[in-house]
């Protein structure tokens, strides 16, 4: 086994974190700008409307669920573009035969994505402060789990990017099951409120999970145990972990 490059891991953290900052109208603004409207329409609007949810504010319950919106469809767009750009380009060699292995790339690329996400969070955070009045119950339990989702969908976008043989494949899943799963994973509402046969059915959608356990962080209450929603997030990590590591031993759409 050999060292840890962590120059070679820091060059890529630093390319893909520049390549955000480059397009930042689109990764930063136009993500910020979106949540922001479903603050006024659901959040002001609507919420004003509604009676409270399980003792917390309307506006206040749906802040967790509309940030996984947000995070889970940049995280995987950006984290699949990183790597399919350069298999489009042919400058995918450059990085196989670069002196980084597996370890320094994931750290590289996930890095630059939960960085990303970090600063969405923070800036999706202090816009809704505008607009709702909420507090965060357990915060650095919040911030643990942010960075666990967000680094468990940079492992995924990384394997959508391998996978995807065009652009249109880049969209396809962030667009097409992840916003509608993620819709329908309780960000409006709890599934608490669904009658029996629907609840059960809603439990067979993962994004459920990481919903149930961000909101448990901000408001202290969840449909789910937090201990079930982190065994799930970290074993979607781990799953990722291994495909990737078995994409890289092979070369699968790498070197094709």
């Amino acid at each position: 086994m050999g060292h840890f490059n962590a120059r070679g891991a820091f060059a890529i953290y630093w390319n893909e974190l520049m390549r955000a900052f480059r397009t930042f109208f689109q990764s930063i603004f136009a993500p910020v700008l979106t949540t922001s409207l479903y603050f006024v329409v659901f959040g002001a609007a609507i919420g004003g409307r509604i009676a409270e949810v399980g003792g917390v504010s309307y506006g206040a319950f749906i802040i967790p669920g509309l940030l996984l919106l947000t995070l889970l469809g940049e995280t995987t767009s950006n984290a699949s573009f990183g790597i399919y750009m350069p298999r489009f380009t042919g400058t995918i060699y450059e990085l196989l035969s670069a002196p980084v292995g597996v370890a320094e790339t994931l750290v590289g690329f996930v890095g630059a994505a939960v960085t990303k996400s970090l600063i969405l969070t923070a800036i999706i955070l202090m816009t809704a402060s505008f607009f709702v009045d909420y507090h965060i119950v357990h915060p650095w339990l919040a911030l643990m789990f942010v960075v666990l989702v967000a680094s468990a969908f940079a492992l995924f976008g990384f394997i959508l990017g391998c996978w995807a043989d065009g652009f249109e494949k880049l969209g396809i899943v962030p667009l097409l099951i992840l916003q509608p799963l993620t819709f329908l994973g309780g960000t409006f509402y709890s599934i608490d409120m669904l009658p029996d046969p629907w609840r059960t059915v809603a439990l067979f959608n993962p994004i459920v999970y990481l919903v149930s356990g961000l909101r448990w962080c901000f408001t202290g209450q969840a449909d789910i145990a937090f201990g079930t929603s982190m065994a799930i997030t970290f074993g979607f990590l781990l799953l990722c972990i291994g495909v990737i590591t078995t994409i890289f031993r092979t070369g699968w759409r790498l070197r094709a």
